[in-house]
Order: C-alpha cells, then sequence, then structure tokens
C-alpha cells in the first residue's frame, strides 16, 4: 500500500466550506476530496493539497451524530499549532489577514535563521508561519538563541 502521508492533520471547524475555500486561497493549496453530510450543510470531509501533503477539515458534529472532535470555538481555544513552510512568510500573513485571520506574533528574523510569525485563522487554528532563509549549524543557532534570551531579560 503506498502512503503519500504518514501524518495528516484533520482540522474540525465550524463552516467545513469556507475553510476549503480559505486554506486554499491563502496557502496556495489545491482542493481535494469534499463530502457533505446528507442535508448537504455540514462538510463531513475535506481536504487541501499542498506540495502533495494534505490535510483533512470537517465541520464539527455532536456525539449523537458520531463526532469526537471539537472546533476551537467549543473548546475555547486550540491545543496546536501547525507551522507551515513557506517562500515567502510575509506575504502569506498578508494574504490571511486580508482573509479575515489575526497575527500573534508579526513575521521577523528568528534566531534560527528563518522569517517566522503566527495567526489565528478565522476558524480558531494557530498556524505558524516559516520561512527558512538560510541553514544553521547547531552551534549557529545555539549561539543566536543564547543572544536572543539574553536580550529578553
Amino acid at each position: 500500500m503506498n502512503r503519500e502521508d504518514q501524518f495528516i492533520p484533520h482540522l474540525v471547524v465550524n463552516d467545513g466550506m469556507a475553510a476549503l475555500k480559505f486554506y486554499r486561497e491563502v496557502f496556495g493549496a489545491e482542493e481535494g476530496d469534499v463530502m457533505m453530510e446528507p442535508e448537504g450543510k455540514r462538510l463531513m470531509h475535506g481536504e487541501i493539497v499542498l506540495d502533495g501533503h494534505k490535510l483533512f477539515l470537517s465541520d464539527e458534529f455532536s456525539e449523537k451524530e458520531g463526532g469526537t472532535c471539537k472546533m476551537p470555538q467549543t473548546l475555547g481555544g486550540t491545543c496546536v499549532r501547525i507551522t507551515l513552510q513557506t517562500d515567502n512568510a510575509d506575504a502569506v500573513v498578508d494574504c490571511a489577514v486580508t482573509r479575515g485571520a489575526r497575527v500573534l506574533m508579526p513575521v521577523a528574523d528568528m534566531f534560527w535563521g528563518a522569517r517566522y510569525g503566527k495567526i489565528v485563522d478565522p476558524f480558531g487554528h494557530e498556524w505558524g508561519i516559516n520561512q527558512q532563509l538560510k541553514e544553521q549549524s547547531s552551534e549557529e543557532t545555539d549561539a543566536r538563541a543564547a543572544e536572543f534570551f539574553a536580550k529578553q531579560k
């Protein structure tokens, strides 16, 4: 059996079709399979595909409907952050903000040799947006981290 991805994140959201559209537009992803619940109002299963990797999406369903996962609004926040590797962190964050995301941490140069920032999308999920600018040795990263944290004191 061929496994394209061994780990596939699955996000539960409050408007599955809007979420598919948001992630396609912001991340430049393709839409994969889409399956609506029988009444056609909620997304049972949706996929986006980015650089050959899948992300699953669905609307929240109650336990009576077979649902076991909750959307961030039900939980009062999210318990995960997904990091997206990109060629232009600033552009991705700008695009996300124009479509309703909120910046948690502005994109900035970081000690690990990247431009990095954090957003919360309109569906309550947190994303780290990482643009690796240069490869560093562990020693270089450790030295730059020590400088960074020394300035924080």
